[in-house]
């Protein structure tokens, strides 16, 4: 494998990506065109890294394939390929053959899966947690020194996991080292197996006290491949998670895909290093975060699982106001990926239905289901997964069902986006009084842009069906940009990054994410029916917004004008403050202007006739069917 870091981006013309789900492989083609670099060509194929076929070459030559036909451009080579990569080079004389290059990330066989340890739970084992969610892992347990657990319980639980790595923190440099060392201890009495492989060592990172790491490698070093980075925690007030990161990719692709079926072959088809899909797809929304200055909610929602990525700005609180950044102040971001992994359409959708309870995914119904059928419609979507809504009231409760789940995996996720513990601090009683009422990172008033991606998003069959599920599950506040990835190419595009950020970044813009328009959402206590604000906007339309309100004003996609909202009263909040003016750029989008004045929570009438009434009429404000 050569460094494809000597790729030379002026000689990219033709780039080839794919993504090797657990399910179907995606391919898209990115095309250098005389209007700029573009999305140009998709197609897919079944996932062939379990048996029987057990090669996951052959579902990506077969998504080639689709590519080839559709397209019209030869990929495959026409001579016996062996283990060599089924793609041939741009010939000069006919531009309509071969590539320049070939990336890929991959989730295929369940993904990157790992445990991590700390010793204290809300500090290195938190830690921890991120570092190993940044990196694309499912995180199968957490065991640290405060569980509640035995050591024998420990010991029961990780021997029964096959993880592809573990990541081991605790101690601060040049501190705690005894409780550390019996974390090590512990994993080697578990001595769990790897999920791949019957000769390979489980990789360890070790990324705690550095003053004890020969003494870990002492205790982990024959049993284990041990591996040492700098310490995630090296102090109480600073976390340190890149060194950690870099290591879970090195480790993923050099000895956890070398043992995957087929994956040996894989890698020697492309120069840049295969990526988890979770991975590629935050560095896209990382990156897009610093390109645009602005703080980012994203989700993509699958069969089983809901990861959540977050970037938000260290000290949001202490600037005010997101639109209004008067002080010159560049403050640190901060990403954050959490994954859900009970809570999804299909596979899992069993499992939203008992999180979330009956009476949560009927509350979005416009019209009546009784408990019995909502239950049989669910469990039939459960045991045959692939299946997609049929009528019209399968395709309500389907979207139903995800904004419970989208609410539920943002709950989880706010409980890990959360500032460092332990950490010496000095506060106020105005800070005290915020962190009782708010969490201390992700703020919704202080949230830029919400990214959706996954089926029942981005194939909704009405983009505006897409905004009105985003509204509902997240239930943004102020000035908020909604957007979906129109394809879910957001994977091939962070692998892309690598080689070619700007090439990754101009696709992102053009072709990824589609606008579906900007939620105007006042906050505070107003009483139904009275004005909460008045929206004037740069064209000369000028709007009331009055309580329990929830309508649509038309804003094409390329369209921006700047925005002065104003409200009514010292006790609503656009996003400037209580009481004060906000002036912002709207962007439109595929629904256009949203104005949402239902509050914050969204109420429900108790009784069910009215709360039936009341979504037809959400539903009526979005010109869809529900009947």
């Amino acid at each position: 494998m050569s460094n494809y870091k000597d790729i030379k981006k002026e000689d990219l013309e033709v780039v080839l990506a794919t993504d090797c789900g657990s399910t179907t492989t995606k391919a898209v083609l990115f095309e250098k065109t005389a209007d700029g670099w573009r999305q140009t060509c998709r197609g897919e194929a079944p996932t062939t890294v379990e048996k029987p076929v057990a090669d996951v070459t052959i579902g990506v030559r077969n998504s080639f394939l689709e590519i080839q036909e559709l397209s019209k451009r030869q990929i495959l080579s026409t001579e016996d390929l062996g283990d060599k990569a089924p793609t041939v080079e741009i010939d000069s004389s006919d531009k309509s053959k071969g590539i320049s290059l070939y990336v890929s990330t991959s989730s295929a066989g369940g993904g990157l899966q790992m445990i991590v340890g700390g010793v204290v739970g809300k500090m290195s084992a938190s830690s921890a947690e991120r570092a190993a969610l940044g990196a694309g892992a499912i995180v199968m347990d957490t065991f640290c020194a405060d569980d509640g657990r035995e050591n024998f319980e420990q010991v029961t639980k990780i021997r029964h996991l096959r993880p592809d790595i573990v990541l081991i923190a605790g101690g601060t440099d040049g501190g705690e080292k005894g409780l550390t060392l019996e974390l090590c201890e512990t994993l080697l009495q578990a001595d769990p197996q790897p999920r791949f492989g019957e000769t390979l060592s489980l990789p360890v990172i070790f990324a705690a006290n550095k003053e004890i790491r020969d003494e870990a490698k002492e205790i982990l070093g024959k049993r284990f491949e041990f591996v040492a980075v700098d310490n995630l925690r090296p102090t109480l007030e600073k976390e340190k998670l890149a060194p950690a990161r870099d290591a879970v990719h090195d480790l993923f692709l050099h000895h956890v895909m070398s043992h995957a079926p087929g994956y040996n072959k894989l890698l020697n088809w492309t120069p840049v290093p295969v990526m988890p899909t979770p991975g590629a797809v935050g560095d896209m929304v990382l990156g897009a975060s610093k390109r645009w200055n602005c703080t980012i909610l994203a989700v993509d929602i699958g069969g089983a699982t809901t990861d959540v990525f977050s970037v938000f700005k260290a000290d949001a609180q202490e600037q005010g106001s997101k639109k209004s950044n008067a002080k010159n102040i560049t403050p640190e971001l901060i990403f954050n990926r959490t994954v859900s992994a009970n809570l999804g359409m299909s596979y899992s959708v069993a499992n939203v239905l008992l999180e979330a309870g009956e009476d949560n995914i009927n509350r979005w119904l416009p019209f009546e289901l009784d408990s019995g059928e909502l239950r049989d419609r669910l469990r039939n979507k459960m045991i045959r997964p692939t299946s997609i809504p049929y009528l019209l009231d399968d395709l309500i409760l389907e979207q139903a069902v995800c904004r419970e789940a989208l609410r539920l995996a943002f709950i989880h996720h706010k409980k890990l986006a959360t500032g460092l513990k332990g950490g010496k601090k000095n506060l106020g009683f105005g800070d005290l009084f915020k962190s009782a009422q708010r969490n201390d990172l992700v703020d919704l008033l202080n949230l830029d842009l919400i990214i959706g991606s996954g089926g029942v998003l981005s194939h909704a069959p009405d983009r505006k069906s897409t905004a009105f599920m985003l509204l509902d599950a997240y239930q943004p506040e102020g000035v908020t940009r909604l957007a979906v990835d129109s394809i879910f190419m957001m994977p091939h595009l962070g692998v892309f990054s690598k080689v070619h950020n700007e090439a990754a970044a101009e696709i992102f813009a053009r072709d990824c994410l589609v606008d579906l328009g900007t939620a105007i959402v006042p906050l505070g206590k107003f009483k139904t029916g009275n004005v909460v604000a008045n929206i004037n906007l740069s064209d000369g339309r000028k709007f009331e917004l009055k309580a329990g309100e929830l309508r649509l004003e038309p804003l094409a996609e390329d369209e921006k004008l700047m925005a002065e909202i104003i409200p009514t009263s010292k006790y609503v909040d656009v996003g400037a403050g209580a009481g004060k003016t906000l002036e912002s750029e709207v962007r439109g989008g595929q629904a256009g202007m949203i104005l949402d004045a239902r509050g914050r929570p969204i109420y429900f009438p108790d009784n069910k006739i009215e709360r039936r009434e009341l979504v037809k009429s959400w539903y009526k404000a979005f010109n869809l069917r529900f009947e």
